[in-house]
């Protein structure tokens, strides 16, 4: 009885073929380190004020629109006072990327907008924290 020299290196080439071809076809994930907030507007006029802050793919400059933002706070922390806080409301925003919210800044001084994050496909929550200006 004889055998074939290749009875075994045609299952390993095809095997070889198939995961390297499926290697090629899955997308590289991405991490929450990849996406960041960023200020539209680094000041704010005291008192009812709209903030405007954009989320952006780190990798292509991109803004990233089907974000799901559920934790938001505003307070004064950059200024030594943390226990001055105020409501934020997110409001509807008009400009892809772009994530509204409305606050009542009672004072002047620098505001810390702490932001948290579910971005569609990805695993993890991106959290950023955001010091703006409030002026007369």
């Amino acid at each position: 009885m004889t055998k074939n020299p290749f009875a075994r290196a045609v299952p390993a080439a095809l095997l070889g073929a198939v995961l390297s071809a499926s290697a090629m076809t899955v997308p590289a994930l991405a991490d929450v380190k990849d996406y960041r907030f960023e200020l539209v507007q680094q000041e704010a006029k005291v008192g009812e004020a709209v903030i405007a802050v954009r989320l952006v793919d780190r990798r292509s400059g991109k803004p990233v629109t089907d974000a799901v933002v559920f934790a938001k706070r505003l307070d004064m922390a950059p200024d030594a006072m943390e226990e001055m806080a105020t409501k934020v409301e997110q409001v509807p925003s008009t400009e892809p990327g772009v994530y509204r919210f409305k606050a009542k800044l009672s004072m002047q001084g620098r505001w810390r907008l702490s932001l948290a994050a579910k971005v569609q496909g990805e695993t993890g929550t991106v959290e950023d924290k955001l010091v703006l200006q409030a002026a007369k």
